[in-house]
């Protein structure tokens, strides 16, 4: 069986669909809604990096800015300040690869130029479209992310998926982004109540019609809480283990998570459930 090949930055590459990738969440942020302020000193990012890594994570996704709903916004300046030193610090390591979590194209440029390998943005390049320059003159990997965020969406949620990442999509090739490059993720928690949350989970397969890699970040968010109960967002990587091996199986490739360990172990039973099926 051949599987598909995620195109990066600095001449690296990564084989999707053999089994599942996890990206590691480093947040060097003060307010980030479940670990805020943990990791922002230089030291502390990089021990959870070496944890992260260790416990299995293939990539570490550094963001600077919080994401979560309400979340302050930074300046651009403040953002850089916040991750480059992270990224100058793993840049040349050859155990993990590097992703800017960012919506903005200078950020995202200088990340690229200090080591990262993939940028990841949650607006889908439609807040800086310019975005999709770094990747295409960088050939870094770009995951596009849908949100709901600041506009009508439609009712039915997969046709505001099609929608919205076509549009994104449109932008990519615009820019020069070659199709390699490209991983989708359909943005769990962004502006979707619990409702939208599992269906888009119950109706993954149909993402399949967009024909591109799918990465998902169920990780502790709100609606993993209302299913199971759990109130607090460190609570809940049981519940985010059982999407991740549920999605999994409905075709997702990359898992971007919190906690990589329990994590690792569910994507470990799906994965040899998949196997026993080819």
């Amino acid at each position: 069986m051949t599987f598909p090949v995620w195109k990066l930055a600095h001449g690296r590459e990564l084989v999707l669909g053999a089994d599942a990738i996890i990206m590691g969440i480093l947040n060097v942020t003060p307010d980030s809604f479940s670990d805020g302020g943990a990791f922002v000193g230089i030291e502390s990012a990089l021990r959870q990096a070496d944890r992260l890594i260790g416990e299995g994570a293939c990539i570490v996704d550094i963001g600077g800015e919080s994401t979560r709903p309400g979340g302050a916004p930074v300046s651009a300046a403040e953002e850089q300040d916040r991750i480059l030193p992270v990224f100058e610090a793993l840049a040349g390591r050859d155990d993990v690869l590097l992703s800017v979590d960012t919506y903005r194209a200078e950020t995202a440029r200088l990340a690229v130029a200090a080591g990262a390998h993939i940028v990841n943005d949650v607006w889908g390049l439609q807040r800086e479209p310019g975005i999709a320059e770094v990747a295409s003159q960088s050939g870094a990997g770009l995951v596009i992310m849908h949100t709901g965020r600041e506009r009508e969406k439609l009712s039915d949620v997969i046709a505001d998926q099609f929608s919205f990442l076509r549009r994104s999509l449109e932008i990519a090739r615009h820019a020069g982004v070659r199709d390699e490059q490209v991983m989708l993720d359909p943005g769990f928690g962004f502006a979707k109540n619990t409702q939208e949350n599992i269906e888009i989970m119950a109706r993954f397969e149909e993402l399949a019609g967009l024909a591109f890699p799918l990465l998902v970040g169920t990780s502790r968010k709100r609606f993993v809480g209302a299913v199971t109960g759990r109130e607090s967002a460190e609570d809940r990587d049981m519940g985010t283990a059982a999407t991740s091996a549920l999605l999994r199986m409905k075709g997702a490739a990359v898992f971007r998570v919190h906690d990589v360990a329990i994590n690792r172990d569910s994507l470990k039973v799906a994965d040899a459930m998949l196997a026993a099926q080819r």
